[in-house]
């Protein structure tokens, strides 16, 4: 069975000679980003040169709870991440946030080396935080699209979510619709993906197990596994996110608090 192929400094040196193709498209066009480019891709290079020597030591020692620390600090990062994008303020929903994210990535992700892979360690590294991190890097997607879309949407609507308030609806009640909405766009995107997965590209489980010597069957199987692992952590993390704020993000009357956000 072929291995994955490595490759060469020289085949890395190629890669960095194909930006020299975007950034001639940005030139032609006078988008004046190139200098973000090259910090993106200086950035890019360190922070993973960083993280696969850190890896390669987690690996090495595969001890238990240094894979679940590293994991809870990948999710660290995915809430104030998350936060900054949506424009709220990590003191008032960081807390939140960070547990459902636990839901989100834990649950899937122990299902998914207990019951699918079948791995006598459920912790090890070389599952764990793999397969976690691709669960996570979803759940941020999803909940960013989700909890921007949720309050940015009762903010612009206040009147009309204050109005529903004072005939009498519970805050529960008054924001299911919005719930719905926001759950609704985050959950999409990775419905797409499945439907289009294969007919329109390749996703990177297949392409990684089919690069790593495995038969296109073996890495069918993974594909699907994980794109239902996915939509778990999805499913469970971007409701459970909003719903765990909502003490924080409104008042206790039921309007929501200015004073949540960044801007």
């Amino acid at each position: 069975m072929i291995g994955t192929i490595d490759i060469s400094w020289p085949g890395m040196l190629a890669a960095y000679c194909l930006l020299l193709i975007p950034l001639a498209m940005l030139l032609w066009q006078g988008v004046s980003i190139l200098g973000r480019v090259a910090i993106a891709a200086v950035r890019m290079t360190v922070q993973l040169l960083f993280v696969g020597l850190y890896l390669q030591f987690v690996f090495n020692l595969d001890n238990a709870w240094l894979n679940c620390a590293w994991l809870l600090v990948m999710i660290l990062v995915a809430d104030v991440s998350i936060l900054r994008h949506c424009r709220l303020r990590v003191r008032c929903f960081g807390l939140s946030l960070f547990v459902a994210l636990i839901l989100g990535t834990g649950v899937p992700l122990l299902y998914f080396t207990m019951l699918i892979l079948r791995r006598p360690q459920i912790l090890e590294a070389r599952t764990l935080i793999p397969i976690g991190g691709m669960i996570l890097g979803n759940c941020l997607r999803a909940d960013i699209i989700g909890i921007r879309h949720f309050y940015d949407t009762i903010k612009r609507d206040s009147r009309t979510f204050e109005y529903t308030l004072a005939q009498g609806a519970q805050l529960r009640e008054a924001i299911q619709p919005y719930l719905r909405e926001a759950f609704h766009n985050a959950v999409s995107p990775t419905i797409a993906t499945m439907m289009t997965i294969g007919l329109v590209s390749l996703p990177g489980m297949m392409t990684g197990v089919i690069l790593g010597g495995q038969p296109p069957v073996t890495a069918i199987k993974y594909q699907v596994a994980i794109m239902i692992a996915i939509f778990t952590g999805t499913a469970i993390a971007m409701p459970c996110a909003i719903l765990m704020s909502l003490k924080r993000g409104f008042h206790a009357s039921g309007p929501l608090r200015k004073d949540v956000f960044t801007d």
